[in-house]
């Protein structure tokens, strides 16, 4: 878009340069008042063809042939240009849509971000962060074309449109983050996401409170109300201060430790043997802060004689590439 504006610049440019040059040749040469000459520039300059205001002089008239020459050819050089411009406006709009078609028909287990607001830059920006593939979809052509600028994948349309989450390949999605504008909207997206994929993990955004059991009622698995969030925080800022960095403490930029959830699958070593057992914080670095078993159960700060059985999540924390050894000796990948 950069190129098309300078086009447009350089174009008004030289309008300017030749109304105002004209303008002041008349008013010099042949001492029309200023109008009469700006009208005379204007109708010699786009060959509209009026009579002279008056007679012009030998010297007018010399004058008046460059004008027209000048006048003449800018006027073709701009109707060029604009048709140049509308074409490849065209031209960009179409290719871009089926750019955008083509990497979205080949995303797998992807996420869906409904709305490109503030919360939804920050979810955005944090799928990016951890090399999650995701798709951006918002009704607002400035929003998209901010997501689009940062490089991410986005979409114009409606989100709240069946069709729309069918586009963006919702019955391939693993999950979907509702960041509308309003409670009604982010309700009825989770209602449609749901009815076409029922697998779909789903967080919505709400602004009330009372949209909660709403929200989880039509299916939301997650449901996040961040003035009441941003109020809790800022109140333990102030009672429980350390505790607060110590949980920003992952978030830093410059901090290489994370906090990550670590599935453990049938193949791993460690199926059936205790924490003690397997030295988990001696092969990987890490620290279990709690185990999530299979049906849902959250045990924190997991003693050391715990058991570990296939499908239990390990939340870890440590540094990033201490987490992924631990993910590959979990998996099986690496012997411990």
């Amino acid at each position: 878009m950069g190129h098309l504006r300078r086009r447009l610049i350089l174009i008004g440019i030289a309008f300017v340069l030749v109304l105002s040059g004209g303008t002041v040749g008349f008013m010099w040469i042949e001492h029309y008042p200023v109008f009469d000459a700006f009208y005379m520039t204007l109708t010699t300059a786009t060959t509209v063809g009026y009579a002279e205001i008056r007679g012009l002089s030998h010297t007018g008239r010399v004058f008046n042939s460059f004008l027209i020459l000048f006048g003449v050819t800018t006027i073709f050089l701009a109707v060029g240009a604009m048709t140049q411009t509308a074409i490849e406006l065209e031209l960009n709009q179409f290719f871009g849509k089926r750019r955008v078609r083509n990497m979205i028909d080949k995303l797998e287990g992807h996420i869906i971000v409904c709305g490109f607001g503030r919360v939804g830059r920050g979810a955005a920006e944090e799928l990016r962060k951890a090399g999650t593939s995701f798709v951006v979809i918002d009704s607002n052509d400035d929003r998209v074309e901010l997501a689009m600028k940062d490089g991410m994948l986005a979409v114009l349309a409606d989100a709240s449109n069946d069709d729309t989450l069918r586009d963006v390949g919702i019955a391939r999605a693993r999950g979907l983050i509702a960041t509308l504008g309003s409670d009604a909207d982010n309700l009825f997206v989770i209602l449609s996401a749901k009815t076409l994929n029922p697998k779909l993990q789903l967080s919505a955004r709400i602004a009330e409170e009372s949209s909660e059991q709403k929200m989880r009622r039509a299916g939301a698995d997650f449901v996040f109300a961040p003035y009441n969030s941003t109020g809790h925080r800022m109140a333990q800022a102030l009672l429980k201060p350390h505790v607060l960095q110590f949980l920003d403490f992952t978030t830093q930029k410059g901090v290489d430790v994370e906090i990550e959830q670590v599935r453990v699958t049938g193949q791993s070593v460690f199926v059936g043997r205790m924490l003690v057992d397997v030295g988990i914080r001696h092969e990987s670095g890490v620290v279990i802060l709690a185990i999530r078993r299979a049906d849902g159960e959250m045990l924190f700060n997991p003693p050391p004689d715990v058991k570990i059985s296939a499908g239990d999540h390990l939340i870890a924390m440590g540094e990033a590439r201490n987490l992924q050894r631990l993910e590959q000796l979990l998996m099986g990948a690496v012997s411990a």
